[in-house]
């Protein structure tokens, strides 16, 4: 358990959850929290990131950068998926390890579960079945960083594991249309095609997402880092999923858009479902606080407010 007064660094403090976390961290009275960006500190550059923790000697890392996109930026950037991740996560993971500190906590992805799995996914399907083509490179760099920290725990004592959030949406969102989640995209879509344009959606629409606003990932992430002991993965989520067609015309409602929806059935779905199993973090306590369709208000919200910063109309 981390006392207020640690050290803690936090890498990607400018992303969707990095942003959520930093911000609960403060808010919850952390006094020291370490934060660099990328001009300052090159998590690609291992030299430079052992040094960087070998100096400031932190009590813990919560690793929240990464390289991360929806189906078709893993369909376009494969290499990229696998070969960034794969770098930030052993600089940092080994690196902390080097470095004695003791607590590390690495944020993971539900992506990492088997295409076909029991519904919701518990804890222990990982590496039952062969990952959905349409991320696995991004997959296996994940679960290559949930083994990493477990066999540092399992080895050396030290308390490092992996929170595994499922699709994460909120502010400072990702709206690229080329490189974004789901969610995003559809709230970017719906409003460009306001007030009636029709609006072309990937796939059947049938497949089934949990998505958790960023704001309730980095409660769960601090609330784990008050806990004793926490180990190997651990699920992080509301435990109820909704249709991408749900989630369409839930978006669509939101943004006051009246036109039609047309799905391209000749895009690829991807998972079936993706439905965490929560219960084991539930017992320990922890329930998301904002609802899906109170998040997806408030990152319009967002969206509307910083549009133009986005270059976006």
């Amino acid at each position: 358990m981390l006392k207020k007064t640690d050290k803690i660094f936090l890498a990607g403090h400018r992303g969707l959850v990095g942003s959520a976390i930093h911000k609960r961290l403060l808010d919850e009275g952390y006094q020291d929290v370490v934060v660099k960006t990328r001009q300052e500190l090159d998590l690609m550059n291992q030299a430079d990131v052992y040094g960087f923790l070998a100096s400031e000697k932190p009590q813990a890392v919560i690793l929240a950068a990464a390289k991360v996109g929806g189906i078709n930026a893993n369909n376009t950037y494969p290499a990229d998926f696998i070969g960034q991740n794969l770098i930030i996560e052993s600089n940092l993971i080994w690196g902390a390890h080097l470095a004695d500190v003791p607590h590390f906590q690495f944020l993971g992805s539900s992506c990492i579960y088997p295409r076909e799995t029991p519904q919701p996914i518990p804890e222990e399907a990982l590496l039952s079945g062969k990952p959905e083509p349409t991320n696995a490179p991004y997959a296996i760099a994940k679960i290559a960083g949930l083994y990493l920290c477990d066999s540092i725990r399992r080895q050396f004592g030290r308390n490092y594991y992996t929170v595994m959030p499922p699709n994460v949406f909120g502010d400072r969102d990702n709206y690229d249309l080329k490189t974004s989640h789901v969610l995003p995209a559809l709230i970017r879509k719906f409003h460009e095609a306001l007030p009636n344009s029709d609006v072309i959606c990937w796939g059947s629409g049938n497949p089934r997402r949990e998505f958790l606003h960023s704001d309730d990932v980095a409660g769960a992430c601090v609330f784990l880092l008050q806990q004793d002991g926490v180990e190997g993965h651990i699920n992080v989520g509301t435990g109820a999923s909704v249709s991408i067609r749900e989630l369409a015309e839930t978006i669509q409602r939101i943004v006051g858009h009246q036109g039609s929806i047309l799905w391209d059935t000749s895009m690829p779905d991807g998972f079936p479902e993706k439905t965490m199993d929560v219960t084991r973090l539930f017992g320990m306590g922890w329930r998301p606080q904002i609802s899906l369709e109170s998040g997806i208000r408030s990152a319009y919200d967002w969206f509307l407010a910083n549009r133009e910063q986005l270059a976006l109309r």
